[in-house]
């Protein structure tokens, strides 16, 4: 028979389903007092951690570690504080239902989460520039380390899945102090609690680390990353002789280097003991070739942890960018749904608004045939019939009319457009021109004796070969007179030509005026009798003229259509189409003919 459930662990679990997602990392700060309550034993402890899985309390935890917690109530102090309790509800808990799912799935899965939280909180510590924010933020990343070491504890085979992470290795790699030393007291665990995990690792990563951590000894004279990285070595010298052959092959000049620069700075001990340790494995003979290939390999390990630092500067502005476009794709996507909800809405508003017209509109028309006398209801409808196609034939013209008008409009707009552009490009190139000083009177250079009488032999020649046509006195009269007729001609045409010209640059000012207010005119619903005064003119003889053309209009309008056939049945008081188009040519603003 199963126990019941903790009566904490259940109302907590109510408090986390029925809350909002900000609120949840608060409401799991309870969690600490729940496992760490006094009257729990060792037994009830592991049912509390064991329910606190069950009912998926710990995996919310989990789950709240990979959230930016820049954002959310408690900060990052929060999320330090859940790594140390996901740590400790997963420590001393052996499931025996679907454990592959907890070892092989949950496990890995708070390894990466804490991971991720402590590359989170390096950054910012790197980053900060208060005292007091430099403190915190490495406090926090000292609590999750620490809740990484107790994972591992109590689980000893993660300690191949951390040194597999890549994360792993780029919190190791920093040129930070202090989070350096953390980083390398936390290996230094690792290889306490199962030192055969470093052995299981692949070569690539292996070296990886080694690489670093010889590049620390390298890069820096500070005396606590000596120290941590000299332990570490020997450490790993320890583990297997397949190492120490490693370090000796790989690193050639790492003894020379630990000589030179890390005798006597506090931790002799380990450092004497490690130099022996690859001094047994280093060969009698030392050549020239070994010495270079040990400033090689110096080389090389100081390249690698050099372009390694590269790549991994690289990476959080390539992530910051695929964040900020995804933001911008969702926001439009946002923005799509939310403009077509809205024109969907208007669509079905303006359809109830229409119904809604015409059903009033028939309730008016019912009411109207109830007065009208029974004898009169055709006449009735008739007008009404009649009405209403004048009333669609108004609105057609007018939208079609409209349509014309914004066509036009574009087309001017461009035509203006041009018309500056052109203006301006003259005016630049008339300034040019001003500007450009006139070079000074150059004259032609003289001919020689030997040049004049070879020009003068070449018009000799020429002229033998093309005479001149001999001309009579009449003939050249009369070919002065057909001269003096063109030039008449074309006299009396230029000046008609300039007339016309004039007369169509009038006409085409006053055509570009009356557009101007046309396009600067408000619509029919807004106008006023101040806007009516715009098209209206002062003077009497135009106005007296447009009255004059309307009339003939009108009267043109309301001849028979056997007056309209022909010039035959033209009589005296008929006006010619020329004169009635000139007359409304005149007066004509905007649109069409």
């Amino acid at each position: 028979e199963m126990a019941a459930a903790d009566p904490q662990v259940l109302a907590l679990a109510a408090q986390v389903t029925e809350s909002r997602e900000q609120d949840i990392p608060l409401l799991l700060l309870k969690l600490k007092g729940i496992l760490g309550s006094p009257s729990s034993g060792c037994e009830e402890s592991q049912k509390i951690k064991q329910d606190l899985y069950d009912y998926g309390l710990t995996q919310y935890c989990l789950l709240v570690l990979k959230q930016d917690h820049s954002r959310l109530r408690g900060g990052w102090a929060t999320a330090a504080q859940l790594a140390e309790i996901l740590s400790h509800c997963c420590v001393g808990l052996e499931m025996k239902e679907d454990p592959e799912e907890f070892y092989k799935k949950f496990l890995p899965s708070a390894v990466d989460n804490l991971l991720v939280l402590g590359k989170r909180l390096q950054a910012r510590f790197i980053r900060a520039l208060k005292d007091k924010e430099k403190q915190d933020f490495l406090h926090w990343f000292q609590t999750v380390t620490d809740a990484i070491c107790w994972l591992l504890g109590g689980h000893v085979q993660l300690a191949a899945c951390v040194l597999q992470n890549d994360r792993f290795l780029q919190l190791l790699i920093t040129d930070d102090v202090e989070t350096a030393v953390i980083m390398m007291s936390v290996l230094h665990n690792i290889l306490s609690i199962n030192s055969s995990a470093f052995l299981q690792v692949d070569k690539e990563t292996l070296h990886s680390v080694l690489d670093e951590l010889v590049y620390k000894l390298s890069s820096t004279t500070n005396p606590a990353v000596g120290s941590a990285v000299t332990k570490l070595l020997l450490v790993v010298a320890k583990l297997c002789k397949q190492l120490v052959q490693l370090l000796t092959a790989r690193y050639k000049g790492l003894k020379g280097l630990l000589n030179k620069r890390w005798i006597g700075k506090g931790f002799d001990r380990d450092l004497h003991q490690l130099l022996d340790v690859l001094y047994l494995e280093q060969s009698n003979g030392k050549g020239e070739m070994q010495k270079e290939h040990q400033a090689a390999c110096i080389i090389q390990a100081t390249w690698r942890g050099f372009q390694t630092r590269k790549r991994l500067k690289k990476l959080p502005q390539a992530v910051i960018t695929l964040q900020r476009s995804f933001r911008a794709k969702r926001e439009q996507e946002l923005q799509h749904l939310t403009k077509q909800k809205e024109d969907e809405a208007l669509k079905l508003q303006m359809q109830l608004q229409r119904q809604r017209a015409m059903r009033l509109f028939h309730e008016r028309q019912l009411a109207l045939l109830e007065r009208v006398h029974a004898s009169q209801v055709n006449k009735y409808m008739e007008e009404m019939e009649e009405k209403s196609a004048l009333t669609i034939q108004r609105f057609w013209r007018g939208y079609r009319a409209r349509i014309i008008f914004h066509q036009q409009k574009q087309s001017l707009k461009e035509y203006k457009a041009a018309v500056i552009i052109q203006r301006a490009a003259c005016k630049f190139l008339e300034k040019r021109r001003r500007r450009r000083p006139l070079s000074p009177w150059k004259g032609p250079k003289g001919l020689t004796d030997e040049q004049r009488l070879a020009l003068q032999q070449k018009v000799d020649d020429y002229i033998k070969l093309h005479p001149a046509s001999q001309m009579s006195e009449e003939m050249s009269k009369e070919l002065h007179m057909q001269a003096q007729e063109k030039l008449a001609q074309f006299l009396l045409r230029s000046r008609r030509d300039q007339r016309a010209a004039q007369r169509r640059e009038t006409l085409l000012a006053q055509v570009n005026t009356d557009v101007e207010l046309l396009m600067n005119a408000p619509g029919l619903a807004e106008t006023t009798e101040k806007d009516l005064g715009v098209f209206m003119s002062r003077s009497i003889p135009v106005a007296t003229k447009a009255r004059q053309s309307h009339n003939t209009m009108l009267k043109y309008t309301r001849w028979p259509w056997w007056k309209k056939l022909g010039d035959e049945f033209m009589e005296d008081d008929v006006i010619p189409d020329d004169a009635l188009n000139t007359e409304l040519e005149t007066l004509f603003i905007g649109g069409r003919k």
